[in-house]
């Protein structure tokens, strides 16, 4: 392996792991990792570094399906936390529509950089799930709706956590592709 090879995937492996502390986060980090992957095993290749092979190709789209399975942890474990918590099907919407709007809006409120998306999310999904629960038309009020909003939380950050531990195993992949062409 060429020199410049090496560089391109210590590069890499550097900034795939900002990447991952971007997923840890709350950011799409895993999706920005693939794209930079691909740029670099395209990179290594266009500099006559190294040769081209099927492998590469597989190893991003296996990476991509795993990214995929990252999100859907992290989204099925919000929604099976409200169930946990005894909530309803309107409360895992609240925990996730909650998640997102709180990632967004709570940034300006919550100035800290990256810590502000993570917190917003956080307190999102258990303002989203208590107020489906609360707005519904079963008789999950009160203690009901907060033991509801707990489990969502829960399940949130349990979810986030799987989502992180994918993107750290997609990391290592693609950073062991690009040292092993």
């Amino acid at each position: 392996m060429e020199w410049i090879a090496i560089g391109i995937a210590v590069s890499f492996a550097a900034v795939g792991l900002g990447c991952l502390l971007l997923t840890a986060i709350g950011l799409p980090g895993t999706w920005i990792m693939i794209g930079l992957a691909a740029g670099a095993f395209l990179l290594q290749e266009a500099t006559g570094a190294v040769s081209g092979g099927t492998a590469v190709w597989w190893t991003l789209g296996i990476c991509l399906a795993l990214g995929g399975l990252g999100e859907v942890v992290e989204t099925a474990a919000g929604a099976m936390g409200t169930r946990a918590g005894g909530g309803t099907g309107r409360g895992m919407v609240g925990a996730i529509v909650g998640g997102i709007v709180g990632g967004i809006a709570l940034i300006p409120l919550i100035p800290i950089p990256l810590v502000g998306t993570l917190l917003g999310a956080t307190i999102g999904t258990f303002v989203g799930a208590l107020v489906g629960e609360l707005t519904g038309d079963g008789d999950a009020v009160g203690a009901g709706s907060v033991r509801a909003a707990a489990g969502a939380t829960l399940g949130r950050l349990l979810g986030s956590m799987g989502k992180t531990l994918v993107a750290a195993v997609v990391w290592v992949t693609l950073s062991v592709r690009l040292f092993a062409r």
